[in-house]
């Protein structure tokens, strides 16, 4: 694979698009095989130019000014970062040559990949799934969105290899090729700020089964209307299995009946309260880790055990702890609606509830009309769509509040929260404008709590 891979970069004139994470990871692997290959950078940090790695490399070329506009100056092979968004420019006459490292990787390795998307559960789908098969077997990597570039890896990856792909969508959004097993958990409205529109963004998820072939195998929601309309458009070669909480038994389809998960007619999980991860969201995201572990005829009751043990990730319904009589609860990683009402029905007893965050046109009446019909609670009105959602709110069994920041938002949720009840950070909101991102949040609001 890496000869292939080397040799593509071979007559090429690179341009490396954003030099965050996995801009770095392209570098590195380039340049640890043409040491002389002039690279153009192309990004919006000015102060790279003092960045050790670009000051030592005389075959460097950065561009900072108009760095977007770069992509027209003659590039047979442009290496976008997932995060730059590309929406407003013309890419007609350079579509072919935008790639990413997510797309070479699949083009040219030849172990077995299982690529997981969806606008909410993937980190955690993704996670228990290399846990249950790294539980079973040797030589398996978890790599992609979950933070580590998959160049970062390649040199310790063979044919026989298993690599676990958590994939967002700005990595699939120029893809031409899919993974082995590809699984679509959801779709709703998000990243909007990035895309023509919502229709465009479903789409670009699309591409992580579009270009799959008979061998390869496609897992997605039936329950998600926007979802299924997609896949109807797009007919693929590949063995779909189907996962739904509601429909009626059918070969290749996952259901659920009186807590029982059935592949078919054949039980296949039993939830019986000794899962770890909370939720029937969490339950809907473990049939599909089921359906990998068909497809790859892994040990059943291993993979429940696995399944079982599993503790979830961090700022997902995280229970921070129990302070004066007052439980709290992480959610920060909520941005959307949808992921805030599952975080409340799956809490079942919380009194107060932080809302808000970056501004991105989000359609919030799912979530208001919830909370106009909840019944008591307090909504802690963040800015800036905490403040959009407040206007909204007219039942009185509401106490809203508008606070500055998540500090005075914990500030006012310690007076307020009855004892024995849960006080839950679910910001239906991007943190973006206010933090880093939502593990920077997330990380701010245990801080805050704890003091």
């Amino acid at each position: 694979m890496i000869d292939k891979l080397v040799e593509y970069f071979k007559d090429k004139n690179i341009l490396i698009l954003g030099f965050g994470r996995e801009g770095r990871s392209s570098y590195n692997f380039i340049r640890k095989y043409y040491k002389d290959k002039l690279i153009t950078i192309s990004d919006m940090n000015k102060d790279l130019i003092n960045d050790e790695t670009i000051k030592n490399d005389p075959n460097i070329k950065l561009v900072t000014d108009n760095y977007l506009e770069e992509i027209y100056n003659g590039y047979d092979c442009i290496l976008k970062s997932p995060g730059i968004i590309l929406k407003d420019y013309d890419l007609t006459n350079i579509y072919e040559y935008i790639v990413s490292e997510m797309e070479l990787f699949l083009t040219y390795f030849e172990g077995l990949t299982i690529g997981i998307t969806g606008t909410k559960g993937k980190s955690t789908t993704s996670s228990l799934i290399y846990k249950m098969i790294s539980d079973q077997k040797e030589n398996v990597y978890f790599l992609g969105n979950i933070g580590i570039p998959v160049f970062d890896q390649i040199e310790n990856l063979n044919k026989e290899s298993i690599v676990v792909l958590e994939m967002g969508v700005h990595q699939l959004q120029y893809m031409d090729k899919s993974p082995n097993i590809s699984i679509i958990l959801n779709m709703f409205p998000e990243h909007l700020d990035h895309y023509k529109d919502y229709d465009d963004y479903m789409e670009c998820k699309c591409n992580i089964f579009k270009h799959q072939n008979e061998k390869d195998y496609f897992i997605y929601n039936i329950d998600n209307n926007d979802l299924v309309n997609k896949v109807n458009l797009h007919p693929t070669k590949s063995t779909k299995y189907e996962v739904s909480l509601s429909n009626e038994r059918k070969d290749n389809r996952l259901v659920l009946e009186d807590n029982k998960v059935y592949l078919g007619n054949n039980l296949v999980y039993e939830d019986n309260n000794e899962r770890k991860i909370l939720g029937k969201h969490n339950l809907n995201n473990i049939m599909f880790v089921l359906a990998v572990s068909n497809i790859l005829n892994l040990d059943n009751e291993k993979s429940i055990k696995s399944i079982n043990e599993f503790k979830g990730l961090e700022h997902r319904l995280e229970c921070v702890g129990t302070y004066n009589e007052i439980t709290y609860y992480n959610d920060s990683i909520c941005t959307i609606p949808e992921a805030c009402i599952l975080a409340l029905e799956t809490l079942k007893n919380v009194n107060t509830l932080l809302i808000g965050g970056m501004e991105r046109d989000i359609d919030y009446s799912k979530l208001i009309d919830y909370l106009n019909n909840y019944g008591e609670l307090n909504v802690i009105c963040m800015p800036d769509t905490g403040y959009r959602i407040a206007k909204s709110l007219t039942n009185n069994k509401l106490n809203v509040v508008e606070v500055k920041d998540l500090i005075e938002a914990v500030e006012v949720s310690k007076k307020i929260t009855k004892k024995g009840a849960i006080c839950l950070l679910s910001p239906a909101a991007a943190s973006y404008g206010f933090f880093k991102n939502f593990e920077e949040r997330g990380n701010k609001f245990k801080e805050l709590v704890k003091k």
